[in-house]
């Protein structure tokens, strides 16, 4: 395995709202806060887990919003309060990962850093622990942005593609970014499938804070102004709360701030198992599925003629069902949503609108 560098981090992003997962993940709860798999452990607190096996403790920062600072402190009590980025208001995962490469070059001008989202599923985690070193070790010493790809298993919609172009010389399974693409459509999803190379984009990202920081202060003329800000009000007062020029950032995605933008990015191909835990239909894909392929998160039920079913319910509460097949299941406190699996992101969406309405 790669060695451990004094110079590797990680930035962990915290702060989103997971609404793809209502009624289980709120804004006053999302996700990343949630023992979604039934392990009894949230999702922050796995990937705390996984990180901090191959990365020094005093080298993992976290990203949040302001609101959820009570949260992550319960639920990793071993982290200080200084390696908690917190964000006044959410302005997209670019400005958190601007802000977070800021303030770890200010620790460290040396620092190569792996940003990690908070809400994804890896198996196969010493394979995950050898490619992240690896990626890590890679940019030390090469002027490039690293996103990291898994060969995709089906024609998923609800993920970003990258196309890799030609191999780096002398890497291992590093390559050219040649397109980016962001949930396509199925026809294009199957096709991406079958050209074989393309990967899902995991989001996982790998690169020199001082090399991200050029890159996007020459890329974007709305971080010209607020970088140099950035870094005096870092190097001043050595604050963790994001200035107030954060709040005037752009709204912007890393994917978009950056693959669609920059010359410098390569892809780093990977083999661990993955995916992302953005919605009941991709818990249900990459969930440990029966033998009629209903997948029972930490849930007792007694399923008859059932199949395809993704069933989440609280402690002390058995279903009894009989003939639904892609059905989502799942209870949150005093709400149950019961709702075909293809529908569930539209009816979210309407009763949402709904209640916002009365």
């Amino acid at each position: 395995m790669t060695n451990v560098s004094n110079h590797d981090y990680c930035l962990i992003l915290a702060g989103g709202v997971g609404s793809r997962l209502w009624p289980v993940s709120r804004e006053s709860k999302p996700k990343q806060f949630l023992d979604l798999l039934g392990m009894g452990r949230t999702l922050l607190q796995m990937t705390y887990d996984r990180i901090s096996s191959f990365i020094p403790k005093e080298n993992i920062f976290i990203s949040t919003n302001v609101q959820y600072l009570d949260l992550v402190y319960e639920q990793l009590p071993e982290v200080d309060d200084y390696h908690i980025l917190e964000e006044p208001i959410r302005r997209g995962s670019l400005a958190s990962v601007v802000w977070g490469m800021v303030f770890i070059r200010h620790v460290d001008a040396m620092a190569s850093v792996l940003v990690t989202p908070c809400d994804q599923m890896i198996i196969g985690e010493d394979v995950f622990r050898r490619e992240m070193l690896n990626g890590l070790a890679y940019v030390e010493h090469h002027d490039e942005l690293i996103v990291v790809g898994v060969k995709p298993s089906r024609p998923e919609t609800g993920y970003g593609y990258i196309q890799k172009g030609d191999e780096v010389r002398g890497s291992c399974s590093v390559y050219k970014l040649k397109t980016f693409t962001e949930k396509p459509a199925l026809d294009f999803a199957r096709l991406f499938v079958e050209e074989g190379d393309f990967l899902w984009n995991t989001g996982l990202h790998i690169f020199r804070a001082e090399l991200f920081l050029q890159q996007i202060y020459r890329l974007l003329p709305e971080y010209q102004i607020a970088i140099p800000r950035l870094m005096a009000d870092a190097e001043s007062n050595d604050v963790k709360l994001a200035p107030e020029v954060f709040m005037m950032l752009p709204r912007l995605s890393l994917d978009r701030g950056v693959l669609e933008r920059s010359s410098n990015v390569c892809v780093l191909e990977s083999t661990f198992g993955w995916s992302d835990l953005g919605t009941w239909g991709a818990l249900h894909d990459d969930g440990e599925q029966d033998a009629n392929g209903n997948v029972l998160v930490d849930t007792e039920a007694d399923l008859y003629d059932c199949t395809d079913n993704t069933v989440r319910l609280p402690q002390g509460v058995r279903l009894v069902a009989k003939g639904l097949h892609d059905y989502v299941i799942v209870q949150e406190g005093d709400t149950m949503l019961v709702c075909p699996r293809a529908d569930v992101v539209k009816l979210s969406r309407e009763y949402k609108l709904k209640q916002n309405r009365d």
